[in-house]
């Protein structure tokens, strides 16, 4: 595995990849990899015949009063975990390197964003747009790999990579869980042992929201609002929002019928956990 920290250096290897007739997975990340990583690692194993995966916690999509100097890092543990998965070469650019001076043009997210994660961090999609726009420009990727449990990201690059006519195909990869449902994620890490017993609720109201949907259920403020209280009562989690939507388009559910996503997002003590379930509605009676 080569590690690479110059992003010139970067785009001068995948476009001699992509001349040697190569398919490159790609895989971005923000480290602190956790067993949702090596999924997305593994299927870009599987798929591709170069495997570049990028390390980088990118300042723009953090707000003010967001966790930036507290995200988690351990670059050591993760380097290990690329070799491990046989990942032929690793991205890890400093922010000066990938920001040298202000930028003078950046990305703007128009849609998808009105809503779930976007609404309580505005300019957050926005940095994750611009970042990955530069990214896909370094690496000129066949193919690139994010996990479901992020959906909203995942439909925020989907729209990115259309809007932009991106030749490059996006892959999300089921979420990958513990034992109770929960989510894997970097963040579990924050939750005390009281919390991490309660936190399985998450995945159990998603759940029991679809299983509602497929019996036909259409009071789709009730079946919310039953929920919210659900969690609410069984833990001493927060609920920031529990919403259904379509997807990946993420617009008011008019008709129960389609990709549908139930999206949760709960604050604990010191983590704010997300999860959902995409999933289809066929002729459901209303």
């Amino acid at each position: 595995m080569k590690i690479v920290s110059n992003p010139q250096q970067l785009q001068e290897i995948s476009t001699r990849l992509r001349k040697d007739q190569l398919t490159i997975g790609f895989v971005p990340t923000m480290g602190y990899l956790h067993e949702g990583h090596r999924a997305l690692l593994k299927e870009a194993r599987e798929q591709n015949e170069i495997v570049i995966m990028s390390i980088f916690v990118n300042p723009l999509q953090f707000g003010p009063n967001e966790d930036l100097e507290s995200y988690p890092r351990d670059f050591e543990r993760d380097k290990q975990v690329a070799i491990e998965e046989e990942v032929d070469y690793l991205f890890h650019p400093t922010v000066e390197e990938m920001y040298p001076e202000q930028m003078s043009v950046t990305v703007k997210v128009g849609r998808r964003t009105n809503c779930l994660c976007g609404r309580s961090r505005p300019g957050h999609f926005d940095g994750v747009a611009t970042v990955l726009t530069k990214l896909f420009h370094l690496v000129q990727p066949t193919n690139v790999y994010f996990g479901k449990k992020d959906a909203q990201q995942v439909a925020v690059v989907d729209g990115l990579i259309q809007d932009f006519h991106f030749p490059i195909n996006l892959v999300d990869v089921n979420t990958v869980r513990e034992e109770d449902g929960l989510a894997k994620s970097s963040r579990n890490i924050r939750l005390t042992p009281t919390e991490r017993q309660e936190a399985g609720i998450l995945y159990k109201s998603l759940s029991l929201a679809r299983a509602e949907l497929i019996k036909g259920q259409d009071n789709l403020e009730l079946l919310k609002k039953q929920v919210m209280d659900l969690i609410e009562r069984e833990s001493s989690g927060k609920v920031d929002y529990f919403e259904i939507l379509t997807y990946p388009r993420l617009e008011m559910v008019k008709e129960l019928t389609g990709e549908i996503i139930i999206a949760t997002a709960v604050q604990f003590g010191k983590a704010r956990l997300i999860d959902n379930i995409i999933f289809e509605l066929e002729n459901t009676p209303r």
